[in-house]
């Protein structure tokens, strides 16, 4: 499968092979629920805590006698009926991470790509150097590309120039091609890659393991 290719300035530049198979049909969409869920689920800290019985402070003398006051029996000043005691079933610390196999992640990512491309979603360009690192210049740019909408521009590798031109405009994200996943894929409304970054995501998705 080709792609044409333009360049920053929206002029066409030929065309490109896209370097891997395209999903069909509908394999692959477990895969890519799998992976989102997976992806998301690592976002979490799982750093909540709350103390328990045991962890409070407080004395560890019994508030009163056993029998004889009318009152309900208890042995400590620390349990959660009183104030300042410890918290019944609180959170604990834990980790939320779900394993997914490395031929999910790539079944998954080249799903996603797929869609993407098939919907007209996909620009790819001959490459995103730029000679100034001013956002106003790269935002003329996607304008002529992307119109309208959230933007994720894919890069071989990023460069200074092109990050501080991107790390301002509130709509655009910029990523590596080493580091895109299935859920990065899917959120923007455009994708602008260049065909270095193109190549480097389809050695990916050619290669026996996802990285």
């Amino acid at each position: 499968m080709e792609l044409d290719v333009k360049t920053l300035a929206g002029g066409e530049s030929g065309k490109v092979s896209l370097g891997f198979e395209v999903v069909e049909s509908d394999k692959g969409n477990q895969a890519v629920h799998d992976t989102v869920v997976a992806y998301m689920a690592a976002q979490r800290h799982g750093t909540a805590k709350t103390k328990d019985r045991g962890e409070v402070s407080g004395t560890g003398k019994k508030p009163w006698r056993q029998k004889g006051t009318g009152r309900a029996r208890t042995g400590s000043r620390r349990t959660n009926i009183f104030t300042g005691g410890g918290v019944t079933h609180g959170p604990r610390p834990r980790d939320y991470t779900k394993k997914v196999n490395s031929k999910t992640r790539q079944l998954a990512l080249r799903k996603a790509l797929s869609e993407r491309i098939k919907d007209g979603e996909v620009v790819v360009v001959d490459n995103l150097k730029l000679e100034s690192h001013k956002t106003k210049a790269l935002q003329a740019k996607i304008d002529m590309l992307a119109p309208k909408g959230t933007v994720l521009l894919v890069n071989g590798e990023v460069e200074e120039t092109l990050s501080l031109a991107a790390r301002n405009i509130p709509l655009v994200r910029l990523i590596e091609a080493d580091c895109l996943n299935t859920y990065e894929v899917l959120r923007p409304d455009v994708i602008i890659i260049s065909k270095d970054g193109l190549q480097k995501v389809a050695k990916r998705l050619n290669s026996k393991e996802a990285q």
